[in-house]
């Protein structure tokens, strides 16, 4: 099996990438691959100095086909009852990215339990952080509630923010005034 996928990927890193015909001259064609279709079609000729084209000659050997690099079969977990049904000697599972965090945390940790390995996610470092981030959300609720003010003393805070501003409000208007009569005084003048 480990002679198989070493196999696999010295062919990997031998074979070419595969992209649609003409991008390097066109700029709104993208990369993806697309079958080339012109009856002239160099490409599709398999014309010597050409791009290569997909074909069953690229393949990895069948016994390792779809395995992660690993040895491991990938399966995908959506919720921490899928982990139970996942043999840890031959599969190796892939959080999805849908996710959420509180999910993720009880999957990871149940893994863990379970010795089984998670192949797209630092299982230990992602622990860590989401009860770091846990932790300091809660201790945040804590710190935020204040103790409530008398009614009486948070009226009349807002009676003195009130009276603050028509001051202020008043100001502005009289500084405002003085500006035209100035500019009034100035043209007669």
């Amino acid at each position: 099996m480990k002679g198989l996928l070493e196999i696999r990927k010295e062919l990997k890193e031998r074979k070419p990438e595969f992209i649609r015909q003409d991008t390097q001259k066109r700029k709104k064609l993208s990369l993806k691959w697309k079958k080339p279709k012109g009856i002239h079609s160099k490409m599709r000729h398999n014309f010597k100095g050409k791009r290569k084209s997909p074909s069953p000659g690229y393949k990895s050997p069948s016994k390792v086909r779809g395995l992660h690099a690993s040895g491991l079969r990938i399966v995908n977990v959506h919720s921490a009852g899928d982990v139970d049904n996942i043999k840890k000697d031959t599969d190796g599972i892939v959080v999805s990215s849908r996710v959420g965090m509180k999910k993720k945390y009880e999957i990871l940790k149940k893994a863990k339990q379970l010795g089984i390995s998670v192949l797209n996610i630092n299982a230990d470092d992602r622990i860590k952080k989401i009860e770091v981030f846990l932790s300091s959300k809660k201790n945040g609720k804590k710190e935020s509630k204040k103790e409530p003010k008398d009614k009486d003393q948070a009226k009349e805070e807002g009676h003195k923010e009130k009276e603050q501003e028509q001051k202020l409000f008043e100001e502005d208007k009289k500084e405002a005034e003085k500006r035209e009569k100035d500019k009034l005084l100035t043209r007669k003048a």
